[in-house]
């Protein structure tokens, strides 16, 4: 089997306001790419791995060539994205600093992903060659028929052998269209091989709640060990889960670290203090690439754990959604070589 990673969600354009400025206090926005799945196609080919990435882009649009212009420049293949009727999809966001959060507006409402229907794209010939297909609870949340596509993806995944991986990623401004995450995560999971969540996420798409308090300042791991088996008992396909355990102290301070159930073993990796964070948005995809590759290419679900906190951890410090760490620097952090000196 190809070690080849597929992920299938949507784009969006990203516009930010320059450092930590709230918006439009200068009259710009800084303008790049951003979206979970893509993220994880960007995060996977650089620390390695081949990675292909589908979608629907509005056709004869010059950001749609941008886009792919840009895929290819992190290596990604976008030669099974998929052009269709509707709009590029935006979504602003607003750095946030110490006790100021940071703020997303989405602005994708018509997108095409959003107006896309099953069979839409060939998911079967997208899957030739590969050996992993990952998606969020994201795509889902647009639209009914993006859920349609979604369910869609995952089935012919499964049917095709390849490794399902999903990031629950629950989004609450995004359940607009009459069904609740909970009625359509709790059938798509039932696809998926390998879960990726938070508590929050474990309870608004899956209804499967935990006692862990996050706000405490204290991780109660024992609680995420009761959380990770319930979510294995309930879903008996599931063969691993990891869950991120991130402490928000402030928008520029994050304690973070992450637990791994496979029903055999638990455990919970090292802990990372992370102050200073330049963006935080796209660090959990940056930890659920880090994951797949680290169940594809390193030796025990526990380097894979390591390596995928070491990663996320890292692009706390680069802004915008795309990972732009090798898997070198990776494993520095990894032995120890956080110390942030100049390397010359």
């Amino acid at each position: 089997m190809s070690n080849t990673v597929v992920s299938f969600g949507e784009i969006m354009l990203r516009l930010a306001p320059p450092g930590f400025e709230r918006f439009m206090q200068s009259p710009q926005f800084l303008a790049t790419f951003g979206g979970g799945e893509a993220n994880v196609a960007v995060a996977v080919s650089g620390f390695g791995l081949p990675a292909r990435f589908i979608t629907i882009l509005p056709p004869g649009n010059a950001i749609s060539d941008a886009f792919i212009g840009e895929l290819r420049r992190f290596g990604v293949d976008p030669s099974f994205i998929v052009r269709g009727k509707g709009r590029f999809g935006i979504y602003f966001v607003e750095a946030g600093a110490n006790q100021r959060g940071s703020k997303v507006l989405y602005d994708r409402e018509g997108s095409s992903i959003a107006l896309g229907n099953a069979g839409d794209i060939d998911f079967a010939k997208a899957f030739e060659g590969a050996g992993w297909f990952h998606i969020t609870g994201i795509t889902p949340a647009i639209s009914q028929s993006a859920a349609d596509l979604a369910m869609e993806s995952v089935r012919v995944a499964r049917d095709n052998g390849l490794t399902v991986s999903c990031d629950l990623n629950y989004r609450k401004n995004l359940w607009k269209y009459g069904k609740t995450a909970q009625e359509v995560m709790s059938e798509l999971v039932k696809f998926v091989d390998v879960c990726i969540a938070n508590e929050e996420d474990c309870q608004m798409a899956l209804g499967i709640e935990t006692d862990a308090d996050v706000h405490s300042g204290t991780l109660e791991h024992d609680q995420y060990h009761k959380l990770t088996d319930k979510v294995l008992a309930a879903y008996p396909n599931l063969k691993q889960i990891a869950v991120t355990l991130r402490e928000s102290r402030s928008a520029s301070h994050n304690g973070w670290s992450a637990c791994f159930n496979d029903g055999k073993q638990f455990f919970v990796s090292r802990h990372y203090d992370i102050t200073h964070i330049v963006d935080r948005v796209g660090g959990g995809d940056c930890f659920a690439g880090g994951l797949i590759y680290g169940l594809n290419a390193l030796a025990t679900p526990r380097e894979a754990l390591e390596f995928a906190v070491a990663a996320s951890c890292l692009k706390h410090s680069i802004p915008g959604d795309f990972n732009r760490f090798s898997a070198e620097e990776v494993h520095q952090l990894i032995k120890g070589g956080g110390s942030g000196r100049v390397q010359r």
